[in-house]
């Protein structure tokens, strides 16, 4: 247990914090998801809405250090290119 108290308030900082980055990770692995489930689900019209939403939301996640800025890139290399195989067999 920490003794002084700016120790006390650091531990109350780093659990505000902690409480805000999971929301931030639960909100970004739920757009993921809504996004790959449009993709299987060959609903072009749903993932070409859903598109721009989730890359922002990977950006700010890349931002907030969430996610690291070549893990954005990645996933969003790879959300990009799946949408266009799609929307060119549909």
């Amino acid at each position: 247990m920490a003794n002084h108290i700016s120790a006390i308030e650091n531990t109350r900082k780093i659990e505000r914090r902690t409480a805000v980055n999971q929301q931030r990770r639960t909100r970004l692995r739920h757009q993921i998801r809504a996004m790959r489930r449009a993709m299987d689900g060959k609903d072009v019209k749903a993932a070409e809405e859903l598109l721009p939403k989730t890359f922002s939301l990977v950006d700010r996640a890349a931002k907030w250090g969430i996610i690291k800025v070549n893990t954005a890139s990645r996933y969003k290399s790879r959300m990009h290119n799946r949408f266009k195989k799609m929307q060119s067999a549909a």
